[in-house]
């Protein structure tokens, strides 16, 4: 015989197992929020897949929080990883992990993030504490130089291939080459999944349109790396920037086919219309 408490819990499993079905079926979530008895938390080794990428996209989001295409980051080393497996929800991921610099790879500070993926939600909500990045925040001198050549400009500077197709970037269109990867690091955000991660693998072609506001305005096309499908993923861009103000992106990206067997974690109808913060 079954005490009433156990009966309780069996009752419990099964309403569980009854509604993640029918909201598998209907492509939505529980109706209420999950059971604590049924919430689980697992301490992960830093090397995991998962771990790596819940800090890959902590990093992305921080490239483009800074908006400075010349105090770009990588991830460095992920010291310690939990996940926290919410049923008919998602998995949480509380990461600690180490940055450096994109040009010197020197080390730059310690970061500690809270990376939620939801079910079939695109842009992973994330939150986050980072130590010795105050002075990295303030502006840096290169985007000032780099914003003042742009907004002198009387004919709208481009380019083609950057990098070429042997890894060469002529130096004229190196800082075009860093702010896109600042802008590119915004899609990158929103389009990652837990069993999806992104990197810049290349400007296609790049134009700048002259303002008369203070604002320098560029198109981008891109490619970026989809991992593990192995596709390129073509993107336009579009991206308004001044150094003291929040980086502004527009982004359509071409829609890649997926099997039905195949997770992407974002919604079925992207690429469809245009995605950004303005």
């Amino acid at each position: 015989m079954f005490s009433s408490g156990a009966r309780v819990m069996q009752w419990r499993a099964c309403l569980l197992t009854l509604l993640t079905s029918l909201q598998s079926a209907r492509g939505g979530f529980l109706p209420f929020p999950a059971s604590p008895e049924l919430v689980s938390t697992r301490e992960l080794v830093p090397s995991h897949r998962s771990a790596q990428q819940a800090a890959r996209v902590t990093v992305h989001y921080l490239n483009y929080a800074f908006g400075s295409p010349h105090k770009l980051l990588v991830l460095g080393e992920v010291k310690h990883a939990t996940r926290k497996d919410i049923p008919g929800i998602g998995h949480k991921y509380s990461i600690q992990f180490t940055t450096e610099d994109f040009q010197s790879n020197e080390k730059v500070g310690i970061c500690f993030s809270s990376v939620f993926f939801q079910m079939k939600k695109p842009r992973p909500a994330i939150s986050l504490n980072c130590t010795n990045l105050k002075i990295w925040k303030q502006p840096h001198e290169d985007d000032y130089n780099f914003y003042k050549d742009m907004k002198q400009r009387t004919e709208p500077i481009m380019g083609n291939d950057i990098p070429d197709s042997n890894g060469r970037i002529d130096p004229a269109l190196v800082p075009l080459w860093y702010l896109a990867i600042a802008g590119s690091s915004y899609v990158m955000w929103e389009k990652s999944a837990e069993d999806l991660q992104y990197n810049m693998a290349q400007v296609k072609s790049v134009k700048q349109w002259i303002r008369k506001d203070d604002l320098i305005d560029f198109d981008y096309n891109i490619l970026l790396h989809e991992i593990p499908t192995q596709e390129m993923v073509p993107c336009h861009v579009k991206i308004l920037w001044h150094p003291e103000q929040p980086m502004k992106v527009k982004y359509y990206c071409s829609p890649v086919p997926r099997s039905a067997e195949e997770g992407s974690g974002t919604e079925a109808s992207e690429g469809s219309g245009s995605y950004g913060n303005f």
